[in-house]
């Protein structure tokens, strides 16, 4: 048994019917993150300099030296970048995320005072601003606890949300373990929030965004202009309301960072685009935790079991019938690479359907002899599956005048006699006059056609049964 974590298949070909609030056709989530003074430098404990998102595009750290350059920059951050953006938004009324750094709102005491004053949500952004890919799992379980601790401590509440950005593949499962936070946002894999599974438990994700981001100010064929930020936030913008004009609304997540988009050439981009969202009917401007607790209320976990997570024997039992009286193929199908794609009826499907396939020729042909003639003596006498009584019974083979017993009962004669195994048809994709036509004109195809034709109405029958339960 194989098991992949990576969930491909999100929330399906069809989003949720969501409803925003005020039946809003997007929610708008932006987020600040102050990270100022809680980046890489020798005053924090650090080894070297910090060399991630400035103006100096391509720095490299300075081990065991402090880079000047680097540290003013990052202080342009919080005492002038900040308070533009504070102004900003309490101005035009539009509710704010941050994603504080504890060590960096430990050093800007009226930074978090403004920001608790203008009522936004302070998530925790870590304790410092550093990355964790080569960290050990306990040392970054460390970490989060004081970083909790220390939010909690100088803001006077702990975090709801937590985001640590420079990630190792133990961040989201180390916040989902916590249990105390509301959301994670270490993904970027959605426009609309989802659940994940940790170690049994679910844990809401509200995704986050790199491309409708200020860091690009700062990385190479990135925004140069406040032109190009405020052209990119505005077309992703009109994509989203539009799907949400459309009956499927989504949540447009925007980054910023004090020291870069509170540059005075850009901060203009964004007020563009605010004034461009705002001028539109239908917009939810929104904390992420208002969006996280919207989310958990109305769009909670389904309890219904996954596939993917079941043992050998609930998995047969529970797909041991899809294929007529041939559990064999549900045994293989479990011992395939399952994961959350599979936990729908075309991901079940898909893994039955492989197991079939994969089978040899007189495996297969044992499956269409155990399907039933149509309207055949085991129909008569009472004796088919639940499943096949129900399909049959679905395009009026259980009401057939006499003379159209008999016209089956001959076709049945003559194709057994000619292929061995019964005519089989995905009978719910048919009415009565259709599956006579069709049974007329397959008798006329040779061995191998009908053959492969059979195991094709075979697979089918499996998907609608599968469509059927409530996966």
């Amino acid at each position: 048994m194989q098991r992949y974590p990576r969930d491909m298949r999100g929330h399906g070909p069809t989003p949720p019917k969501v409803v925003w609030p005020g039946n809003a056709k997007i929610a708008v989530q932006i987020v600040v993150n102050y990270e100022e003074g809680g980046e890489n430098c020798l005053l924090h404990g650090d080894a070297a300099s910090e060399a991630f998102l400035s103006e100096i595009v391509g720095a490299a750290p300075w081990p065991g030296q402090r880079h000047w350059n680097m540290e003013s920059l990052y202080e342009y951050g919080a005492r002038a970048g900040f308070w533009r953006l504070q102004r900003l938004f309490t101005g035009r009324g539009i509710p704010v995320t941050v994603y504080g750094v504890a060590t960096a709102l430990a050093r800007s005491p009226e930074q978090v005072k403004a920001m608790k004053e203008a009522d936004w949500e302070i998530a925790s952004h870590g304790l410092k601003w550093i990355e964790y890919k080569d960290v050990a799992e306990a040392e970054e379980a460390a970490d989060m606890e004081e970083a909790v601790r220390l939010h909690t401590e100088v803001t006077g509440a702990p975090p709801r949300g937590w985001y640590t950005g420079r990630s190792s593949m133990n961040t989201v499962a180390l916040a989902a373990r916590r249990g105390s936070f509301d959301y994670v946002a270490d993904c970027y894999a959605d426009d609309l929030p989802y659940w994940i599974r940790v170690e049994g438990r679910d844990q809401l994700a509200v995704p986050y965004t790199l491309d409708a981001n200020d860091m690009r100010f700062a990385t190479p064929q990135g925004f140069n202009t406040g032109d190009d930020f405020f052209a990119y936030l505005r077309d992703s913008f009109d994509c989203l309301y539009a799907e949400g004009a459309a009956g499927a609304p989504k949540m447009l997540s925007i980054g910023l960072h004090c020291r870069l988009i509170g540059r005075p050439g850009r901060l203009p981009g964004l007020e563009r685009f605010l004034d461009h969202a705002t001028s539109h009917d239908g917009v939810w401007f929104a904390r992420r935790i208002d969006i996280a607790e919207h989310w958990a209320a109305h769009y909670p976990p389904r309890q219904a079991p996954r596939p993917s997570e079941m043992n050998l024997d609930g998995f047969v039992a529970a797909f041991g019938g899809i294929f007529e009286y041939s559990p064999w193929i549900a045994e293989r199908a479990h011992a395939l690479e399952l994961g959350p794609a599979h936990d729908s009826a075309t991901g079940v499907h898909s893994a039955l359907a492989r197991a079939f396939r994969s089978a040899s020729e007189e495996e297969r042909f044992g499956v269409l002899r155990a399907h039933p003639d149509l309207a055949g003596k085991l129909a008569q006498a009472r004796r088919l599956t639940e499943d096949s009584t129900a399909e049959q019974a679905s395009a009026g083979l259980d009401a057939l005048t006499d003379a159209e017993r008999a016209a089956f009962t001959e076709l049945n004669d003559a194709y057994v006699g000619r292929f061995g195994f019964p005519f089989i048809i995905a009978v719910r994709d048919h009415d009565k006059s259709g599956i006579l036509a069709a049974f007329r004109r397959r008798l006329g195809n040779d061995r191998e056609t009908e053959f492969a034709e059979a195991c094709r109405q075979v697979e089918r029958i499996a998907e609608l049964r599968l469509m059927a339960m409530d996966l």
